[in-house]
C-alpha cells in the first residue's frame, strides 16, 4: 500500500520511503536543551520507537543516548538510516558528503532548511532527500 497519492512529486514519494523504510535517525545538530526544536523532535521520534544517534560535539549524552561528534564516529557505531539536519543551510554540503560516506539511506533538512544542491548530491548518490519540512510533523500525519 502506498503512502503517497498517485501525482505526487520526488519529495513526497522520497518522504514517505523514509517514513516506511528507516528506524536509526542520526540528529546534526540535535540540542540537549529541552526547549529546542531539536530536542522536541528527537524526543518525538524516539517516543515513536526511532533509535536515535545524537551528533553534537559539545555533549556527551542526550536523551538517553551516548552523542558523537561526527556522523563519522556516529557510524562506527551504529547503522544509521537517516541523517536529520538541525544546522543552518550553508552547513549542509559537508553534512550530505559524511552522510554519503557512512551509508545513510536519506537526508532530511528540517523546516525552514533548504539546499538544493546538497539534495541534488544526495539524491545523486542514491539517498532518498527531503527539505523543508519537520520529521515530527510528517510522521505524525501519518498516525
Amino acid at each position: 500500500m502506498s503512502l503517497q497519492p498517485p501525482d505526487a512529486g520526488p519529495q513526497e514519494q522520497e518522504q514517505a520511503q523514509i517514513l516506511q523504510k528507516c528506524r536509526t535517525v542520526a540528529v546534526v545538530g540535535l540540542s540537549p536543551k529541552a526547549h529546542r526544536d531539536s530536542f522536541k523532535v528527537a524526543r518525538y521520534m524516539q517516543a515513536q520507537g526511532w533509535k536515535i544517534v545524537p551528533i553534537n560535539p559539545n555533549a556527551t549524552e542526550i536523551l538517553g543516548e551516548t552523542a558523537y561528534p561526527s556522523l563519522t564516529e556516529a557510524a562506527r557505531h551504529h547503522a544509521i538510516d537517516l541523517v536529520n539536519v538541525f544546522r543552518n543551510a550553508e552547513d549542509v554540503p559537508p553534512v550530505v558528503v559524511e552522510a554519503i560516506a557512512v551509508g545513510a539511506q536519506g537526508l532530511w533538512l528540517q523546516l525552514g532548511i533548504v539546499h538544493a544542491a546538497a539534495v541534488a548530491q544526495a539524491r545523486a548518490a542514491g539517498l532518498w532527500a527531503v527539505q523543508n519540512r519537520c520529521l515530527m510533523v510528517e510522521h505524525a500525519h501519518l498516525a
